[in-house]
């Protein structure tokens, strides 16, 4: 069933408008998004090639996890959610670390009949090992590795184009780690 999620407006506050997220993505309303970065004490980063299923992004490596904030979900909530979707792993709302928010410009793909525009909400969620009970949901995630990742950071910022393009994220990400 497919799920409803809150327009924004230009600042990011919700307008009290709800729609079906594929009618929102048809017509490029804005909406807000979570992203999880996964961390373990070996300064590995979690990154997960998506499933080819994926109508955005298909088969690119992409975030540890991330998804939709369904109406009335908190960030917190939907970051919780999804982490427990898409790799089974139990995270309390208290584990994530709110790093910063990306107003994304509007972005066309699949010839205009898929419309991103969003404000996405980044987290970091430290572990100290590999993932207990670790599956995936294979309709939105192929594969996952651990990556060092300040050699993440090298590939990314050479240009490798085997992922999502979120620059901005990445930038904000590796200087905050670079910082701790």
């Amino acid at each position: 069933m497919e799920e409803y999620i809150d327009i924004v407006d230009a600042s990011g506050n919700p307008t009290g408008e709800k729609k079906l997220k594929s009618l929102a993505h048809k017509n490029g309303d804005r909406h807000k998004t979570v992203h999880i970065w996964i961390i373990n004490l070996k300064g590995e980063l979690l990154i997960q090639r998506r499933s080819l299923a994926k109508e955005n992004y298909p088969n690119l490596w992409d975030i540890s996890c991330a998804g939709h904030i369904s109406a009335g979900e908190t960030p917190l909530q939907a970051a919780v959610r999804e982490a427990k979707e898409e790799l089974n792993v139990i995270v309390d709302e208290q584990d994530l670390e709110y790093l910063f928010t990306i107003n994304s410009p509007r972005v066309v793909l699949n010839n205009g009949a898929y419309i991103d525009h969003e404000f996405q909400d980044i987290y970091l969620l430290k572990l100290d090992d590999d993932i207990p009970g670790f599956k995936l949901q294979t309709e939105e995630v192929a594969e996952t590795k651990w990556v060092p990742w300040r050699e993440l950071q090298s590939v990314i910022r050479s240009g490798d184009i085997t992922f999502v393009p979120h620059q901005e994220e990445y930038d904000k990400l590796f200087d905050f780690l670079t910082a701790e």
